[in-house]
């Protein structure tokens, strides 16, 4: 390109009328703050120190790569002879090729005539990295303007707080019932997108997460289509439906092709799925996850991929092999122990009469509200380093996701049957103690 400006003469990289605003918006943010996801266990030790010898029991976990045996050794081996043979050149910015048409066609076995092909797929650098992409695609062209909204549940998984805020959504906590679990509804929809036209905003998106985190409230997929299609009618640019916990269920995984009936061919431009190892191959620390999205959407991801962060050619690899020798066989030392353990926790909470949520996934919420009163305490925060400093469990403040879950607990079972059964044992010895201390 040619140009008559002088080499002497500062430039800006854009043209003018395409600068970015400028604003001080970004002194007056909340500071955002770290999660304290990665922290909660390492009380434990203190229980260690005091009772030598005695177990500790880890129910905070959302991860199958360190309370259960993780992914098997010989998909990572295979995966290591994969990446052998494809060099450490770079990748492309979506991954590459094969592994896209793996999760249209080994994952996903898509239809054709669904209109979802490997072009519509996105690797990336974990359920993070791509939701932190799908967020700046739902602003950039849904309404096209930063401070518009992204709209969750009342009780949402921390990082849905703060992964949109720092690309510039607002995120906003739709109306819910606790004895419901907090589940949409066509009206509390409506109502985030009247709020948000009240305070000068627009919804540039929802997100649907089944089998929910903290909850692990779970929803058929005809409501989940209902519920996306009322968001689309009352003008939500997208929705999108993280899916990372589906396979780890009791049931049946969900269907992309027979869901994607529940759409015509203009909804579905605006409906983006998130799916990846993390959860039920317990791959969390292998980084892989993929998005399918309308292609405006993937050439957008694509594009700014490119200058940002692309996904590692292992994590493909994995995946790949995965998907190809059958996700079901693949996952099968992840979902199968998870789900014995969720029968046991589902017993125990029964007999002991205790108010609960508990789907499918890692997660049940547990209510203990009446034992926080006892103790005189006002939500759940201070009940996790007590649990696991004095009764040597670990278990995640509910006060932690919203100040809606503060008389919640979120537990996890995504561990052995016996160490599940242990964990809760110990939970309730914990909890009968502050109404006795």
């Amino acid at each position: 390109m040619q140009t008559t400006i002088s080499n002497e003469t500062p430039t800006y990289a854009v043209p003018e009328s395409t600068l970015v605003p400028v604003s001080d918006h970004l002194r007056q943010l909340t500071p955002i703050p770290p999660s304290r996801m990665f922290l909660i266990n390492k009380s434990l030790v203190v229980y260690q120190e005091r009772n030598p010898g005695s177990p500790i029991y880890d129910a905070s976990q959302g991860d199958g790569g360190a309370s259960l045996p993780g992914t098997p050794r010989e998909i990572l081996e295979q995966a290591a002879e994969m990446q052998l043979e494809n060099g450490t050149a770079y990748g492309m910015p979506f991954g590459t090729n094969e592994f896209r048409k793996s999760v249209v066609e080994d994952y996903w076995k898509l239809d054709p005539e669904m209109g979802i092909g490997p072009g519509n797929v996105v690797g990336t650098a974990g359920g993070r990295d791509a939701l932190v992409k799908a967020y700046r695609a739902m602003l950039a062209l849904g309404h096209g303007r930063e401070g518009d909204v992204l709209v969750v549940s009342r009780v949402p998984w921390i990082s849905y707080n703060w992964g949109p805020y720092g690309v510039g959504a607002n995120v906003m906590w739709a109306p819910g019932d606790p004895d419901q679990g907090w589940v949409y509804t066509e009206d509390s929809i409506r109502a985030c997108i009247e709020y948000a036209a009240k305070t000068g905003r627009k919804v540039a998106g929802l997100v649907i997460t089944c089998p929910d985190n903290p909850t692990g409230l779970t929803i058929s997929p005809e409501r989940q289509a209902q519920l996306a299609k009322a968001a689309l009618e009352a003008g939500a640019a997208y929705v999108l439906f993280d899916w990372m916990y589906h396979f780890v269920t009791d049931e049946e995984p969900m269907d992309l092709n027979s869901f994607l009936g529940n759409f015509d061919s203009e909804e579905r431009k605006r409906l983006m799925f998130l799916d990846g190892l993390t959860k039920s191959l317990g791959a969390s620390n292998i980084r892989n996850c993929h998005l399918i999205a309308p292609e405006d959407v993937v050439k957008y991801i694509v594009a700014y991929a490119s200058h940002s962060v692309m996904p590692s050619y292992y994590g493909l690899a994995v995946a790949m092999t995965a998907y190809r020798m059958g996700y079901k066989e693949a996952s099968r030392s992840i979902v199968e122990p998870t789900n014995a353990s969720r029968k046991v926790l589902k017993q125990f909470l029964e007999e002991k009469e205790m108010k609960y949520i508990l789907g499918k996934g890692y997660y049940a919420f547990i209510h203990v509200g009446d034992w926080l009163k006892a103790r005189g305490w006002a939500h759940s925060e201070p009940l996790g380093q007590y649990l696991a400093e004095d009764h040597g469990v670990a278990i995640v403040p509910g006060a932690f996701f919203s100040p809606f879950g503060g008389e919640w607990i979120r537990f996890s079972y995504a561990t052995p049957s016996e160490r599940t059964l242990g964990a809760a044992e110990r939970l309730l010895e914990g909890l009968d103690a502050l109404r006795s201390g």
